[in-house]
């Protein structure tokens, strides 16, 4: 089987209802990024952080995949998929896809703020005062801006063996992931699914798709079916 790598970004799940922060205003829910997806947030003011993610997490419950991710679980009977998501929701697994490494996190889950190696499923609120088996407090297990990329290295494997990589709903202005695009072998078929592309230094070589994550989905699939 032919081994096809999906990058998706915040435009996939946007679709299903999901609110998206890099609108412009550097605004997300009327909060300031650096308030509620930073370290320093964090230290500022544990409360809103952990009530921002509730509400986040509250939502997701209300949400479903839509059928850009179920089209992309299903190209899993056609070849090897792997999904890289910069998102921290549960779509794609809810969509069937079984092969997934969140990039920047997940919502569904909390970690103790002074080991992230304690994980624990969260589907609902965390607050103050709730623990990790360490003592310390719960935070949600996110990877907030400033905060290394634990699973760089492992997406990095994964895309230097991608026979044919795939990028939807994300304009790759985000780093370390970003650099995701300069990782993928000569021979590699590189597919842009985004409404919005403006090109992100891939040159003559990619194949661009200005349309949503769902449409680009429907016009691709018997395309890549064809490929497997």
């Amino acid at each position: 089987m032919k081994k096809l790598t999906v990058l998706t970004g915040a435009g996939i799940s946007a679709e299903s209802g999901i609110k998206t922060f890099r609108d412009g205003d550097g605004l997300w829910e009327n909060h300031s990024i650096t308030d509620v997806a930073s370290p320093e947030g964090w230290r500022k003011d544990r409360a809103l952080v952990l009530e921002f993610y509730n509400q986040r997490r509250r939502q997701l419950h209300e949400v479903e995949p839509n059928e850009a991710h179920r089209l992309l679980a299903e190209l899993e009977n056609y070849f090897e998929v792997q999904i890289i998501t910069q998102n921290i929701d549960d779509l794609h697994e809810r969509a069937g896809s079984t092969h997934i490494l969140h990039l920047h996190g997940e919502l569904f889950k909390s970690c103790s703020c002074n080991n992230k190696n304690l994980i624990y499923e969260h589907k609902n609120d965390i607050n103050i005062g709730d623990k990790a088996e360490d003592g310390a407090q719960l935070r949600p297990f996110i990877v907030w801006f400033g905060e290394e990329v634990p699973l760089m290295k492992e997406a990095t494997k994964i895309v230097k063996e991608a026979d044919i990589f795939l990028v939807i709903g994300t304009s790759l202005q985000v780093y370390p992931a970003a650099g995701l695009l300069h990782d993928i072998k000569e021979d590699c078929l590189l597919i842009v699914i985004n409404p919005n592309e403006t090109g992100f230094g891939y040159g003559q070589r990619a194949v661009v798709m200005k349309e949503t994550a769902t449409q680009g989905m429907k016009l691709l699939f018997d395309q890549l079916v064809n490929l497997a």
